[in-house]
């Protein structure tokens, strides 16, 4: 069973990996309506939000793009950092002033590759968030497209 809410650093995280984590970030604060990535574009960084929230969106050919979740208070923006080959598979406004942390990703994957207890955990942390990012769109995309009645079990 997928959960309901997107898994945060400080539920997936050992203090101690949190806390190396934390000692490379950088606070930011971007204004309402800032596009933080664009599908297709190169991931060179990622964010954890503090406060505000930040929209997820898909580009749907013909049509407007349609959002995929809402991300707010400890949540994760972008996985694709992680993975080869390091392009953004969606895209990120936010809905509101947002104060995050911000991480530069090459600096986290050379963290990651020093320490393989770290790695395994930021590795497996940012994969549940992937599970459930991959359900959340594949839900809103049903809702959004599918026809009306078309036994889509919930």
């Amino acid at each position: 069973m997928i959960a309901t809410t997107t898994p945060r650093m400080g539920q997936a995280l050992p203090a101690a990996h949190r806390g190396r984590l934390m000692s490379v970030a950088r606070q930011v604060n971007i204004p309402e309506g800032a596009r933080l990535f664009e599908e297709g574009g190169r991931a060179d960084r990622f964010w954890i939000i503090r406060s505000g929230t930040v929209a997820l969106d898909m580009h749907v050919p013909g049509r407007r793009s349609a959002v995929i979740e809402s991300l707010g208070f400890g949540e994760l923006v972008g996985w694709s950092w992680l993975f080869e080959p390091y392009q953004w598979q969606l895209g990120a406004e936010t809905m509101s002033p947002v104060r995050a942390h911000e991480f530069d990703a090459a600096q986290v994957r050379d963290m990651c590759d020093a320490d393989a207890d770290l790695g395994r955990q930021v590795g497996h942390w940012v994969g549940e968030v992937l599970s459930h990012r991959l359900h959340a769109a594949r839900v809103r995309l049903l809702d959004l497209y599918a026809p009306h009645g078309s036994g889509f079990p919930r």
